[in-house]
């Protein structure tokens, strides 16, 4: 029997098996990256869409999954009556990668090494890694300085002073010298990523760069993030957002919602 490699890796989901996958997509959300994984797997899907209400999701999200978020994803087998729900981007990730497209992650253990602790090719460490790094390290930094931009627009004109000169004290001291640091950090990642590839773990698109492409191009061109200071990094953004699947999703929200309308950092 063949190896498997990444060039003959199909996913894990035995062919007489049939899946219902629903996406519960929410308007400026992490959901739009699970779009563009579900276009890139080529699996079918029924999209549900919903509109924020000042500016959380709507309370029928809470009928799909207790703490009302998005992204969230039910899939219905032949095996399992029970529909099961997906939530957090890293989870449903890798669920759906395992089970319908392992192409999009690396091999997981060099040559003769399987099992071995430390036995793992430097590719899978990294694509393990970012799967994490995505959620825990670099879009809370994103998040705060949205809010902050949401407060200083929102504020009574007669407090916005205050709220600038204390958010604007965050940014400068916190923010952007931890933001600086890691696209720095990502700017060495790709000059050094395995095989000259141009991808964060080698050669190949992995379900790691889908997930950091989503808070990287929101602020591309802003917070410090420039073509001329991070000109790797700045490619990647670009090469990752011309690819057909990443356009296919856009697509399909604006077929579905007449417009689609990123998430921006200004």
């Amino acid at each position: 029997m063949a190896p498997i490699t990444r060039a003959t890796q199909q996913g894990t989901m035995k062919p007489d098996q049939k899946a219902k996958i629903t996406l519960y997509w929410l308007e400026k959300s992490r959901s739009q990256r699970v779009l563009w994984l579900l276009e890139e797997l080529k699996v079918d899907y029924e999209l549900k869409t919903f509109k924020r209400q000042n500016m959380l999701a709507p309370p029928e999200l809470k009928e799909v999954h207790p703490l009302g978020k998005s992204p969230a994803v039910t899939i219905e087998s032949e095996a399992n009556p029970k529909p099961l729900v997906l939530a957090e981007s890293g989870y449903i990730f890798e669920y759906l990668i395992d089970h319908f497209g392992s192409w999009l992650a690396p091999e997981r253990y060099q040559k003769g090494k399987d099992g071995e602790v430390c036995g793992e090719t430097e590719e899978w460490t990294r694509y393990r890694y970012y799967m994490h790094y995505a959620e825990g390290t670099l879009m809370p930094y994103l998040v705060i300085f949205l809010l902050f931009n949401r407060m200083k627009t929102q504020s009574p004109f007669f407090i916005k002073p205050i709220v600038s000169m204390l958010t604007g004290a965050v940014e400068s001291k916190f923010l952007l010298p931890n933001l600086k640091a890691n696209w720095q950090f990502l700017e060495s990642q790709l000059a050094t990523s395995p095989n000259n590839g141009e991808y964060l773990c080698g050669a190949d698109l992995t379900g790691a760069d889908i997930m950091i492409c989503f808070p990287v191009g929101a602020v591309k061109g802003k917070l410090g993030f420039t073509k001329e200071t991070y000109p790797k990094l700045w490619a990647w953004v670009e090469k990752c957002e011309g690819m057909q699947g990443y356009k296919k999703a856009v697509q399909k929200i604006i077929d579905v919602e007449g417009s689609y309308e990123p998430v921006s950092a200004s």
